[in-house]
């Protein structure tokens, strides 16, 4: 039986300052491929060169991944500012329309780091450009210096809602996380739910609320050796689960773009 194929949305990069590329990192199709059970394929981010209906009809899930460039503060009402980084309004286009798509057809998807951000915004939530600068929250950023281990490292925990969705995931109210992200959740977006907080308050861990398919996501990045890791095996087997569930039942009615 052939394994479901996850899309992996991928990041516009200039290699060597002049060389455009499309690219994700080999840390997200391992965790697909050792711990979801399923086959990664990269798709580039633009929509000049997918269509959100083709992809839906040719992709079992999508994993929505982290990336430097940070969501367009237009797309959620609010203007543009110098704390609001680099942008990639190619992926914002896709990302956003395959979400809102996704989430109607039940079609499952996994969105981590931006993944979480662009899930939130896409449902009309809001995001605070610079977390660090926010009273009592602590720096979420990325560690400039040191190995990759070191970037990595678990440095918070993250709580979730007692019984709630990720509560029974993970079989534990409390786990350790990473983190390596400057923005976070300002406002809710229409049926997102925030079932996990850091210790400083910011959210970590989100679902959309009546979703008839997988739409978890997290703030932090699971994929790093997410065989090793408890929490991210648990994260990355139920949705290999969900992809496989929708593999074997789908049925070919066409994508709906909201």
């Amino acid at each position: 039986m052939n394994r479901p194929v996850v899309g992996i949305i991928g990041n516009f990069y200039l290699l060597n300052d002049e060389y455009p590329a499309h690219a994700g990192g080999t840390m997200n199709s391992a965790a697909i491929a050792e711990v979801s059970g399923c086959m990664p394929m990269l798709i580039p981010s633009d929509p000049s060169f997918v269509s959100v209906p083709e992809l839906m009809d040719l992709c079992d899930g999508f994993l929505f991944t982290g990336g430097r460039p940070n969501v367009h503060p237009e797309e959620y009402g609010e203007p543009e500012t110098e704390a609001h980084g680099a942008f990639d309004r190619a992926r914002d286009t896709v990302a956003l329309s395959l979400i809102r798509a996704a989430t109607e057809r039940g079609q499952p998807f996994l969105g981590i780091c931006r993944g979480f951000q662009e899930v939130n915004v896409a449902m009309g939530g809001a995001l605070y450009p610079e977390i660090r600068e926010l009273p009592g929250r602590m720096n979420h950023r990325m560690p400039p210096d040191g190995t990759l281990d070191e970037k990595f490292e678990l440095r918070h925990t993250v709580r979730f809602a007692p019984g709630g969705v990720f509560h029974r995931l993970m079989g534990a109210e409390e786990v350790m996380t990473n983190t390596l992200h400057g923005q976070g959740i300002k406002t809710a977006g229409d049926r997102v739910v925030i079932d996990g907080h850091a210790e400083d308050g910011t959210p970590e861990a989100i679902y959309l609320e009546d979703a008839p398919g997988f739409t978890l996501a997290v703030q932090w990045h699971p994929e790093y050796k997410a065989a090793e890791d408890p929490v991210s095996r648990n994260l990355f087997g139920a949705f290999g689960e969900a992809c496989r569930a929708w593999s074997q039942s789908r049925t070919p009615r066409p994508a709906q773009v909201a």
